[in-house]
């Protein structure tokens, strides 16, 4: 996406800029790797009011930023490698494989490639993309085409803009989930499927070392969880926040009110967590058939949802793959004071701040 000349760097900030809430991350680079610095999670609404995505507005972040700033003690005139990223509808991802183009040539072929896969009109299109590979018997490239819009990326950068921010680099978020699995973790053989569930939205994304990289986004994520309670429990906002939280899926409430557990409720409504269960096993048979590869190694839940006391375990049944929360400070230098707050929401934010170039 959008990048600046690239630079040398000591330090680097990574910003998720979430509907539910911001995280920041703040690392130093070492000669091999990264050390955690700081990092902070700040919701974008107060505690206890319901958020409701037709009712925000993008201009509430640029303070919520501006105040994670001043409480990390970092000053933004001073920030040299920050990274940030855009999701959703307006960005579009896709591996291709083509012809081999010389690199004056590549640029522009490209783009009209990206127009024939990509969802976005080509004259509203900001197109980034890298080169993964070239097979030797061919002389084929496997290109990873990445998009969004003007529009949307301006809109992006004029929120940092209003924090004296200017982005290095403007990653895409399933890129930004993907890197903070690849760069945490040596993985030879196989293919993962990473899923970052957040507020409002569900990154999923299948990735290896020597796979097809294919990316989504599921419409639903902990906000749907919490709706969920409030419709079938006759609960507040609130109090289905805090149910969640304590409870997760199952619990003794459900138990008393119903005798039923979540999952057994609304046949007409299916729970989120089957909807979510469904569209990833639909999702992985189409990529089956377009990559030929079933070797699905694990599933890596990450993102805010991803602690809900018997997510793991559902998914993981729902979907026939050992699946685990995913740690994204595993390969982390870190001071002692973190190392009981390794909280999985931050997979995006450590993604964002662990990419060079």
């Amino acid at each position: 996406m959008a990048k600046k000349k690239s630079l040398k760097f000591k330090e680097s900030i990574g910003i998720d800029i979430g509907t539910h809430s911001v995280k920041l991350v703040h690392l130093k680079r070492l000669s091999e790797g990264f050390k955690l610095l700081n990092y902070e999670i700040r919701a974008t609404v107060p505690d206890g009011i319901e958020y409701i995505p037709s009712d925000l507005r993008r201009d509430r972040h640029a303070p919520v930023i501006s105040e994670m700033m001043r409480s990390l003690k970092i000053n933004p005139k001073k920030v040299n490698h920050l990274v940030t990223a855009v999701g959703g509808e307006q960005v579009s991802i896709k591996q291709i494989k083509t012809i081999f183009l010389p690199d004056d040539e590549l640029e522009s072929a490209l783009f009209f490639e990206a127009k024939k896969h990509l969802a976005i009109s080509g004259g509203d299109m900001v197109l980034d993309f890298q080169v993964l590979s070239v097979e030797e018997k061919t002389n084929n490239m496997n290109v990873l085409l990445c998009a969004t819009t003007k529009d949307h990326l301006r809109t992006h950068t004029e929120i940092l803009q209003q924090c004296n921010l200017t982005p290095h680099f403007v990653d895409a978020e399933a890129l930004a989930v993907a890197n903070s699995f690849a760069l945490n973790t040596y993985v030879e053989e196989g293919v993962f499927v990473l899923l970052n569930i957040g507020a409002h939205r569900t990154n999923m994304v299948v990735y290896g070392p020597k796979s097809k990289f294919f990316s989504r986004d599921i419409e639903l994520g902990g906000y749907n969880f919490t709706k969920d309670l409030m419709r079938n429990r006759d609960m507040s906002f609130e109090e289905a926040e805090k149910y969640k939280y304590e409870y997760g899926l199952h619990g003794p409430q459900a138990a008393e009110k119903t005798g039923l557990s979540i999952n057994s409720l609304d046949i007409a409504d299916k729970p989120t967590e089957e909807t979510i269960s469904l569209e990833v096993k639909r999702s992985l048979r189409y990529y089956v058939k377009e990559a030929g590869n079933s070797d699905f190694r694990k599933v890596l839940i990450t993102g805010g949802s991803a602690k809900l006391i018997g997510l793991k375990e559902y998914l993981e049944e729902a979907l026939n793959i050992p699946t685990e929360i995913f740690d994204p400070f595993y390969n982390l230098e870190m001071p002692d004071k973190f190392r009981n707050k390794k909280d999985p929401q931050l997979a995006l934010a450590l993604g964002l701040a662990m990419r060079r170039d």
